[in-house]
This record gives C-alpha cells, sequence and structure tokens, in this order.
C-alpha cells in the first residue's frame, strides 16, 4: 500500500476498533464520525493528504494542555494557530505521514473516550485468515434469531439479499471454501504458509473479506452496520488482545 493507503486504512481500523459511531459520508469528499448529533471527527479527503478537523471545547483544551509534551511541534502549531470561537477551537490537520496520523489519533481519545465493545472471545473459532468464523452470518451454529438481525445490517452494507449460504468453520469438514481456497488461504499456501498468522505481515488488508471497506470513504454507514457488516470479517482487530 501507498502511504496515503496505510494512512486511511490505519485510521479505519482505529476508529472502528475503539469506537460505535455512525460514518456520515457526503458522497463526495467527506467523512463524518458521529454519535447521534455529535461529531466527533470530521475527515476531508484530497489527492495528496487527508485533513482532520477535531474541535477541542474547554475542557479538552485543559487536557491538552497538560499532555502537550506528548505530542509532536507539528501537532502543536496547529493547535496554537487554531481558532477559538463560541464552540470550541477548531483544528483542521493535513495528514501525510503514519507518524502525524498517531498524533491525531491521540487528540481523538481527548475528544472522547473509546466506548466499542469488544466481541467476547469466550467460544471464538478463528478461521485461517484470523476472521471469526463464530461471528459469521454463514456460520452454521448461529442463532436464528441473530443471524436475522445481522442479515439487516449485512443488507444495508453491501446491497445484497441472499445469505443463504452455510459454513461449518474454516477448519472443518463443511467449511464453504475447503475445495476452493478463497484469496486469504491461497495467498497464504502461495508463501508455504498453513495460515494467515504465520505470515509476518498478519493481519493485513488481504486477509479481509472487507477489504473494499476498509478505508476511508463517503458513503453513510451506522453503528450497527459497522458492527456486524464489517468487524466480523476483519481479522483480530476488533477484539481484547
Amino acid at each position: 500500500m501507498t502511504v496515503l493507503e496505510q494512512i486511511s486504512h490505519e485510521t479505519m481500523v482505529f476508529m472502528r476498533g475503539r469506537y460505535r459511531l455512525d460514518e456520515i459520508g457526503d458522497g463526495k469528499s467527506e467523512l463524518k464520525f458521529r454519535q447521534g448529533k455529535k461529531t466527533i471527527v470530521t475527515i476531508y479527503i484530497h489527492e495528496d493528504k487527508f485533513s482532520f478537523l477535531v474541535i477541542f471545547g474547554k475542557k479538552e483544551r485543559e487536557i491538552f494542555e497538560r499532555q502537550r509534551d506528548e505530542f509532536s511541534e507539528y501537532v502543536c502549531g496547529y493547535y496554537d494557530s487554531s481558532k477559538t470561537y463560541h464552540d470550541g477551537k477548531w483544528m483542521l490537520i493535513d495528514v501525510t505521514a503514519l507518524e502525524q496520523l498517531e498524533d491525531v489519533k491521540k487528540l481523538i481519545l481527548i475528544k472522547k473516550k473509546p466506548n466499542r465493545k469488544s466481541f467476547p472471545r469466550e467460544n471464538a473459532l478463528y478461521a485461517k485468515c484470523g476472521q471469526r468464523c463464530d461471528l459469521c452470518v454463514h456460520y452454521i451454529h448461529t442463532d436464528e434469531q441473530h443471524r436475522a438481525f445481522m442479515e439487516t445490517q449485512l443488507n444495508k452494507m453491501w446491497e445484497q439479499t441472499d445469505w443463504s449460504m452455510r459454513c461449518g468453520g474454516c477448519c472443518s469438514d463443511d467449511c464453504y471454501c475447503k475445495d476452493e481456497p478463497c484469496h486469504a488461504k491461497g495467498c497464504a499456501s502461495e508463501k508455504g504458509l498453513s495460515g494467515c498468522g504465520e505470515c509476518a505481515e498478519f493481519p493485513c488488508i488481504k486477509a479481509t473479506a472487507a477489504d473494499i471497506r476498509s478505508m476511508i470513504h463517503t458513503e453513510v454507514h451506522y453503528a450497527d452496520e459497522i458492527t456486524w457488516g464489517i468487524l466480523p470479517y476483519v481479522p483480530m482487530q476488533y477484539e481484547d488482545r
């Protein structure tokens, strides 16, 4: 991936892994992460950069001032030069490097404490790619009432309605793709590995069935859609470890 692609991917891993929020895009170049009517961060997409808008109220500014030494001169410069309006200090920060993104993540953590409840690991069943078979809509043993709820969210996320395929899990005799390996299994096999977990690049974007939804986007997706339409299909990124 290019640096900008890495920034895009890491941003979504961080936001979805830490926060349960609605993702409200304008269909053009803007994505807002929101809880109800409150915007936590807005991202503007450009050809050569991403711009993150974070607004700090009085309380957040006090926290930043106490933690200022933990931030780079780059971000401190934005903080000092940003204007303060009646609703807070508006920081529009250009990000072109992963180091800059790390500072922006810390600003977001000041703005809002993480509210994502991790998937429980009890009875977890992992595929060779690291995805959670037991959280998949296709898993044979999924509770039917919960499957119906998942299908509603998946319909919105993926714009399809047929989720009738059933699978017993990646390492079972009832694995749907045991005869025709999925992309992740094929990639691991080509590298002489038994599974993605043995790869130095794991977890990577190739190991997820949701790779086309793993970048900063301008679509509208609500929290439940993200939780059940994306998170179960991304290896080991959204649970306590």
